[in-house]
């Protein structure tokens, strides 16, 4: 049932351009996505959350934009990340982020680990996560392949 939800997820992510409902209207669950002036691509990542209430409501505390560290969301856009989302289910976390069409993934998420502060965030959200502390971002958040596209 898990994976139907996921699925789910994504499915209706690729439909964003046509949702009405924004992020401030009270519904979590559908976003309005600003179109783009050139060809883009997504890449969508998953990663487990520790199964404990408490840290699951402190790490969105810590994703909400009056809390998230500055140098966070600036080293994204500096290595050229135009939008990032995280969505959550249970203690399942999905990133999507959009890059531009010619964006080499490792090699500018290896820029990014070495921006200022990348490194602190990584080790201080590392509490939260399901995973192994001394692993990198990238071994942490996993590659999702997509199997599924809806043809206009």
């Amino acid at each position: 049932m898990q994976l139907k939800n996921l699925l789910l997820a994504i499915f209706l992510t690729s439909l964003t351009p046509y949702v009405t409902c924004a992020q401030d209207s009270g519904d979590s669950y559908g976003y309005v996505q600003k179109a783009q002036p050139a060809p883009v691509k997504r890449y969508c990542q998953t990663l487990q959350l520790k199964d404990d209430p408490e840290l699951i409501d402190e790490y969105e505390k810590w994703h909400r934009s009056e809390n998230i560290w500055k140098e966070i969301t600036a080293g994204l856009k500096k290595v050229g990340v135009i939008d990032s989302e995280i969505y959550r289910h249970g203690t399942l976390l999905v990133m999507i982020l959009t890059v531009p069409a010619d964006f080499d993934f490792e090699k500018q998420m290896g820029k990014l680990a070495g921006l200022p502060r990348q490194a602190e965030w990584e080790e201080f959200m590392s509490k939260y996560q399901a995973s192994d502390p001394d692993a990198s971002s990238s071994e942490k958040w996993v590659q999702m392949k997509r199997i599924f596209k809806l043809d206009s």
